[in-house]
């Protein structure tokens, strides 16, 4: 099961609105096939592990496991469960049941009433950690919701605002930027505040490393973000959040969802996102931002450097109690991951 979750991990970032899930086939305690999920449409992990056996009439006398319970409806590809039982496999090892409605508990059923010997419950909390994103988007009917911030040693985000040519003033060093930009290519959607693109004027696409670009969010209640900003420049797909009547109408990759007023607006915020299928995003500034998901309890993970400067005054970081997780060092920046309680 160790090897499935590992091996499930290749697809990170790739099989969105898809989970995460690695497949291994033994025989006589030897790995003779194993594959994972690589993009939403394709064929899933248990197919490409099934595949991989050279001599298929090994399949009736090994067992496979898999980190997530086998699909049993039709979707683009047809049901993983009907295929092993297709191929005569009797012994089904299980990391987890699978959320999704049309699939929780269904999967083991038929397995079960195949004949076919199933364990469910092996690595469960490493494979439920696998799909967080997932998980928590089929549970919780919202996304994967990540902080990420960088601060000074003295615990600023931002000088006092003398920035007159909209574009960041880094606390962090090249690595950690670069980080940064792996991270945008795991997840579904980032998000920042008006200010943040009126002050820095951000790309929020992936520059320093390969993957997809998120989907761009930004809260911009009073319609305040410059026509000429550089999310607005219909590269990728970006969505504007706002409570007035729309100054532009959806034009390519860019639309406009309105939210009420005088309402919760995070909780209608990921309502929004919930119906766009996105499953993770990045909060990454600015402050206001951040501390309002903070204080609305509206967090599952924090990521936060700690860059080897100082500002002595300027805007303060945003203040978070959480479970610290993992501390490690990027060159000269600390790193330190929280999860929420």
């Amino acid at each position: 099961m160790s090897r499935c979750i590992q091996l499930a991990k290749n697809g990170l970032g790739t099989t969105y609105p898809n989970p995460l899930v690695g497949s291994v086939i033994v025989l006589n305690h030897k790995i003779i096939g194993e594959g994972w999920h690589y993009k939403a449409g394709e064929p899933h992990a248990e197919v490409h592990a099934i595949n991989s056996v050279k001599d298929q009439s090994l399949l009736k006398e090994a067992t496979i496991y898999v980190s997530l319970e086998p699909c049993s409806h039709y979707g683009k590809t047809p049901p993983c469960s009907d295929l092993i039982i297709e191929k005569g496999i009797k012994k089904v090892v299980i990391g987890t049941i699978d959320p999704f409605a049309k699939v929780s508990g269904s999967g083991v059923k038929k397995l079960m009433n195949a004949g076919c010997d199933v364990v469910v419950g092996v690595l469960e909390k490493k494979c439920n950690d696998l799909n967080k994103r997932f998980f928590t988007f089929h549970n919780k009917k919202r996304p994967y919701i990540i902080l990420k911030w960088a601060q000074t040693c003295d615990h600023f985000i931002a000088p006092i605002n003398t920035n007159t040519e909209r574009k960041p003033i880094w606390i962090t060093n090249p690595s950690s930027r670069q980080l940064v930009h792996k991270w945008r290519a795991e997840e579904s959607a980032i998000l920042v505040g008006n200010q943040t693109v009126i002050k820095d004027n951000p790309k929020l696409t992936i520059r320093e490393w390969h993957g997809n670009h998120p989907t761009r969010i930004a809260i911009d209640l009073t319609n305040k973000i410059p026509l000429k900003s550089s999310i607005l420049d219909q590269t990728t797909e970006t969505i504007i959040i706002t409570s007035e009547e729309n100054k532009e109408e959806d034009k390519g990759n860019t639309q406009y969802k309105k939210v009420p007023k005088n309402t919760n607006v995070l909780t209608e915020i990921c309502d929004v996102l919930y119906r766009k299928e996105i499953q993770s995003i990045i909060i990454e500034g600015g402050r206001h931002a951040i501390q309002s998901f903070i204080d609305e309890n509206l967090w599952d993970e924090a990521r936060v450097f700690e860059g080897n400067t100082t500002f002595e005054n300027g805007i303060k970081a945003p203040l978070l109690k959480g479970n610290l997780i993992a501390e490690e060092k990027t060159v000269n920046d600390t790193l330190r991951i929280y999860q929420n309680d």
